[in-house]
């Protein structure tokens, strides 16, 4: 039963790290191309574009970090 429990926590970490970079991803795709898109009309909203860009990547820290709290402290309860 712990095998299986085990195996449980570690996909569940997987999978937060692995949606939340496809998230970003997506997020980044859409917001990358109209910050472009925004540049090219006016050069004054290239500091808005780049912290609108940059913001999609906060998902993969918390994925990073519920995937961290699921191995470091649910796994060793499991275990």
């Amino acid at each position: 039963m712990a095998e299986l429990a085990v195996i449980v926590v570690v996909l569940s970490s997987a999978i937060a790290v692995g949606i939340t970079g496809l998230a970003a991803a997506w997020a980044e795709k859409h917001i990358g191309s109209a910050a472009v898109g925004a540049m090219a009309e006016k050069e004054e909203l290239f500091g808005k574009g780049l912290v609108l860009t940059v913001i999609p990547e906060t998902i993969v820290i918390f994925g990073l970090t519920v995937a961290l709290v699921l191995l470091f402290v649910v796994l060793p309860q499991v275990l």
